[in-house]
């Protein structure tokens, strides 16, 4: 009897000590479980956050590259006359010679020439061509006749590079277009009347020095 009880208890003890070993056992899986998922959460959080900063770089990358080609940009829009026009005054523009040239005589023709285009302007680097002029003083001759208010410069993209188009504002007064006028020598002026016998409608000189002044003009348009 006392030995079937001696192995009982051996028995039993024998149970706790397997179900405490089970007990200790599962205790350090649930800690490495719980450990393991602690890990991938730091793990995961450490990830999101880097992608986040390398989200946030890129951005700034972007932003950055966005910023140089848009300053490029803007520089490559700033005109050699812009340049000009912030180191020159308006007295060194205005007062702008061209060497052994009749600089008046220049800007009449200049601006005669761009009121023959109307509202349609030319566009500058043409008439500079047209005229035999260096781009260097073509350009200072638009900012000259900007600032003497004969004509509007409207900066415009031709062919991937900025340029101006050159519109009239204002022609000079010129006493040109009637120093050859017949009437200023005409020896029956004073017999001659819009209803006489000698009149500007019948005149052959008149009608002469109308051709002549066409022609000429013709042909400097054409130079």
């Amino acid at each position: 009897m006392v030995k079937k009880e001696i192995t009982s208890a051996a028995k039993l003890k024998k149970e706790l000590e397997e179900a405490k070993a089970e007990l200790v056992s599962r205790n350090k899986k649930l800690k490495l479980s719980v450990k393991t998922e602690a890990k991938k959460k730091v793990d995961k959080k450490k990830e999101e956050t880097k992608k986040k900063v390398e989200a946030k770089k890129k951005v700034e990358e972007a932003k950055k590259k966005e910023e140089e080609a848009k300053k490029k940009e803007e520089e490559a829009k700033i005109t050699q006359e812009e340049i000009w026009e912030e180191q020159l005054t308006e007295e060194e523009i205005i007062g702008f010679q061209i060497d052994k040239t009749d600089m008046d005589k220049l800007v009449n023709r200049i601006t005669e020439m761009i009121a023959g285009y109307e509202t349609k302007g030319i566009l500058q680097n043409i008439l500079w061509r047209k005229l035999k002029l260096s781009s260097r003083d073509g350009s200072r001759l638009a900012l000259k006749l900007e600032k003497l208010g004969n004509i509007t410069r409207e900066k415009i993209l031709e062919n991937g590079r900025w340029t101006y188009l050159l519109l009239i504002k204002k022609i000079p007064i010129s006493t040109k277009s009637i120093e050859n006028a017949p009437c200023l020598v005409c020896p029956v002026e004073g017999k001659c009347s819009t209803d006489g016998e000698t009149s500007p409608k019948t005149c052959v000189y008149i009608e002469d020095w109308v051709l002549t002044e066409l022609k000429t003009k013709k042909r400097h348009e054409t130079n």
